[in-house]
């Protein structure tokens, strides 16, 4: 019976305070993204991240999922709100960005971060996907190019984690796509076969710079057409002497 009170004082005495206590990292990243935010973005994205009329949109749509992206491929804080976002130095530190991502999150019911599994996933597939819906601006590998209205970054920076993140986002000009435009499982093929352009193998010998079929064609050309004027040259020279 002793035992028994003891136990049940225990339990009396023990504070919902306690229980909350993993909660409490969250909490204060919430509050320290707070102040980051109002030095660094609210400029441009209203004090409570809402937007303002000329310059910024409102994020409470944006989620972890955006304020990830562009804070770690620095696109953002921007001097000029009207200008690209462009991949800069990252301005913050890993804390930071969880600070921000984390306090950002908190002001709607935004998408979260995806975590590609694309490892295991096709890259034909993945190739076809992108030729279907990316190549048009950033090329058949992946090395950027030039849009109306918009440069077209290449991907080679970019991590599987970013790559996904572009897809839901649609930075700039890039359309977004929604988990039923392009899915889960077909995200998965295009982050692996992005991953692959990196390091492509170029079966074929000098790549010159992976810039397509028709261009290194142009080159191919002009340097047989090159060796054959030295050839023709070197020819009349001996038949003069």
């Amino acid at each position: 019976m002793r035992r028994l009170a003891v136990v049940l004082l225990l339990l009396a005495t023990a504070t919902p305070a306690q229980a909350a206590t993993p909660g409490a990292g969250v909490v204060s990243r919430v509050g320290a993204g707070k102040s980051l935010f109002a030095a660094n973005c609210a400029r441009c994205h209203g004090p409570r991240g809402r937007g303002t009329e000329d310059d910024g949109p409102a994020l409470d749509d944006t989620g972890a999922l955006g304020a990830d992206f562009y804070d770690r491929t620095g696109y953002m804080p921007l001097d000029d709100p009207h200008s690209q976002p462009w991949r800069t130095r990252v301005l913050f530190s890993e804390r930071q960005i969880r600070s921000l991502v984390a306090y950002v999150a908190s002001l709607g019911h935004g998408p979260s971060i995806p975590s590609p599994q694309w490892r295991r996933a096709s890259i034909p597939a993945g190739l076809k996907l992108f030729r279907d819906h990316c190549a048009g601006c950033h090329q058949i590998v992946a090395q950027g190019g030039i849009a109306t209205g918009a440069r077209v970054p290449p991907l080679n920076k970019s991590t599987p984690r970013q790559i996904a993140e572009a897809v839901r986002v649609g930075p700039y000009l890039m359309p977004r796509f929604s988990p039923r435009a392009i899915t889960p499982t077909q995200l998965n093929d295009i982050v692996a076969y992005v991953q692959w352009t990196k390091h492509p193998d170029d079966r074929g010998g000098w790549a010159i710079g992976h810039l397509g079929p028709w261009p290194e064609g142009m080159v191919t050309w002009l340097l047989a057409a090159s060796v054959l004027v030295a050839m023709c040259v070197l020819i009349g020279r001996r038949m003069r002497s």
